[in-house]
């Protein structure tokens, strides 16, 4: 499926060279599971939508527009990844945004990613999380920094990065929240500051599964087991982070058998681990 583009409630063929998301990185993004023709995780990631664009002050598109235009876009597909991408829209050169500009929308359907059937194997990335309060949580265009992390993870040879912030503290991997085991509970770093408030990380703490605690890198490798969570791949043991390694743990077995009997779309993590 092409890209569907929209201005407000219009159609559009491309996006122009004056759109603020291509300037400036000024927009958001949702990355959503599609599972039997629907998005089950929908509900959080609008939540998180929202809260991002009135932290920017951009308009979204009509609520019940942009749920047609899905609606149309997933009615038959079995098992596929949504990108719903909204930029502020088109203004001249400059950083002040205009007023009165349609949101520019798009829409994209992408294939799941390959299924891992072993542990993640982490590498400690150098390149830094910085603070910024007004951004932290949200989904915002501006990915700098999980793209230096991410180029470092492939030099590396290895699954993924974790990314910590400018006073050394683990906060998340490149594109997933981080999940350690200690002491017989599951705690998961803030992210009040740096970082993404992940949508599979805000259900884990709402049911009570995890807990928010600022760890150390000490902590984090002496930890009895590590995973990462997002909400396209589920919850993933991770192996091995610098010379410490994990054997398959029975807590995220556990959590993975939770998640899988509310969303059924993650059952085939909680069957391999």
């Amino acid at each position: 499926m092409q890209p569907a583009m929209y201005s407000g409630r219009q159609w559009l063929d491309a996006i122009a060279i004056a759109n603020r998301g291509l300037n400036y990185g000024d927009g958001l993004f949702e990355t959503m599971r599609v599972h039997c023709g629907e998005l089950p995780l929908w509900p959080r990631h609008r939540a998180r939508l929202q809260e991002g664009a009135a932290r920017l002050g951009i308009v979204l598109p009509d609520a019940s527009f942009i749920q047609a235009r899905i609606e149309e876009c997933i009615a038959n597909v079995d098992a596929d990844v949504l990108k719903l991408l909204v930029t502020r829209g088109d203004g001249g050169r400059g950083y002040a945004p205009p007023a009165d500009v349609d949101p520019v929308w798009a829409l994209s359907l992408h294939s799941l990613p390959q299924a891992i059937s072993t542990g993640l194997r982490l590498h400690v990335c150098e390149t830094r999380l910085a603070p910024q309060p007004a951004l932290a949580g949200i989904k915002h265009c501006n990915r700098l920094e999980q793209v230096l992390a991410r180029l470092e993870v492939q030099r590396a040879g290895c699954d993924e990065g974790l990314m910590r912030n400018t006073e050394s503290h683990p906060v998340c991997a490149t594109s997933a929240n981080l999940l350690a085991h200690r002491n017989g509970r599951w705690w998961t770093p803030p992210v009040e500051t740096c970082g993404v408030a992940g949508v599979l990380r805000g259900w884990l703490l709402g049911q009570g599964l995890v807990e928010v605690a600022a760890l150390s890198m000490d902590e984090v490798l002496h930890a009895d087991a590590l995973a990462l969570c997002n909400a396209v791949r589920g919850i993933l043991p991770v192996s091995m982070l610098g010379s410490r390694t994990w054997v398959a743990s029975p807590a995220i077995h556990d959590l993975q058998v939770q998640l899988a009997m509310a969303y059924p779309m993650f059952s085939a993590a909680a069957v391999t681990a």
